[in-house]
């Protein structure tokens, strides 16, 4: 498989698509209108609670911005959200280069849009064994899985996508776009990628840490109908 060598890349990016998928809700509030003020023409993907949230915060604003991932994908998620956001259209939407003729087909081929940025932050697995009635399946069932993936889709393709992980950046994210006319810079982006790893590299380490930490008895004692 031979890798492409992008060449030709745009420092500013009009924001046109965001997905917005969060544990910490926080902030949500006045991000969300602000992003639709500064990006009129924007369009909102999202899952589960959070598209609730965006949805109360809307309210009647929501139609014709708001869209649920599984209405985007034709895939219904999961029981309990297992599966949200693991499809190809969501990731081509992601890793697509925009002066790529082959992806700009692909998207044709399968109806997808290039995602502009990505706003995601992830289950609160360090909260979570850190309470003192943790178990081994607790822990194991706030290990994320779509969210670092989607965190580290967006962060490779900083050279278009903004992966925004910490609401501490909402407000340079919309000082920028306030700046820019609606536009991320690829300064920005590229800030944004590199705390985007170290996120992720963070949260693994932390469920490193913790499996290292648990005996097969520890284990086998959250699951007493073993078969």
């Amino acid at each position: 498989m031979s890798m492409n060598t992008v060449r030709t890349i745009d420092n500013l990016v009009p924001v046109r698509h965001i997905l917005v998928s969060v544990s910490d809700k926080n902030g949500l509030e006045s991000l969300i209108p602000e992003l639709i003020r500064l990006c009129p023409e924007v369009k909102i993907l999202s899952t589960g609670g959070t598209y609730k949230k965006i949805g109360d915060i809307l309210g009647d604003k929501a139609s014709g911005v708001l869209t649920p991932v599984s209405e985007y994908t034709g895939q219904p998620e999961t029981q309990g959200g297992l599966v949200k956001t693991l499809d190809f259209k969501i990731y081509l939407g992601l890793l697509t280069e925009t002066y790529n003729d082959a992806h700009q087909g692909d998207l044709g081929r399968t109806g997808a849009v290039p995602i502009d940025m990505v706003i995601v932050n992830l289950y609160p697995f360090q909260q979570t064994v850190a309470q003192p009635d943790a178990t081994v399946e607790s822990a194991r069932g706030n290990i994320d899985i779509g969210g670092p993936c989607m965190i580290r889709a967006a962060a490779k393709n900083f050279i278009r996508v903004a992966p925004v992980v910490d609401p501490v950046d909402y407000s340079l994210i919309l000082d920028e776009l306030r700046s820019t006319r609606g536009q991320t810079t690829l300064e920005t982006r590229a800030m944004l990628a590199k705390k985007a790893f170290a996120h992720t590299a963070g949260y693994d380490q932390a469920i490193t840490e913790y499996l290292r930490s648990c005996s097969i008895d520890e284990i086998k004692q959250a699951y007493p109908d073993i078969r």
